[in-house]
């Protein structure tokens, strides 16, 4: 099962690189992003995933031998990668709102060949 997460995590990875790098259309460019920043995600939390682990939330007696728990370090980045994610997409698309005032357009080509 955990295999299934590391494959989907590189395939989003993957094709949110090929949206930023082949699409010309900022919105297309920005879905790119967004899909990197979700592989990343599941990426992290996959990678610190326990299986048959227990949440770190314990008192002295509830502890044995044999017990482990999950991490919890992965958690706590991914949730802060998950609210810097969503203003960086929110501050891209302030941006994207003022180039197509601005240019009227969204093709990034276009953009470029406009020196004024």
């Amino acid at each position: 099962m955990i295999l299934v997460n590391y494959a989907a995590s590189f395939f989003l990875i993957a094709l949110g690189l090929y949206c930023m790098a082949v699409k010309k259309n900022l919105i297309k460019i920005l879905i790119g992003m967004g899909l990197c920043d979700y592989g990343t995600n599941l990426l992290v939390v996959s990678v610190g995933f326990n299986p048959g682990g227990t949440a770190p939330i314990f008192t002295a007696g509830e502890i044995h031998p044999g017990m482990f728990f999950v991490d919890p370090v992965p958690q706590a980045l991914t949730l802060t990668s998950i609210v810097i994610g969503a203003c960086t997409t929110a501050m891209v698309l302030g941006l994207i709102i003022r180039i197509k005032a601005k240019y009227g357009t969204l093709d990034s080509t276009e953009i470029r060949r406009l020196r004024g």
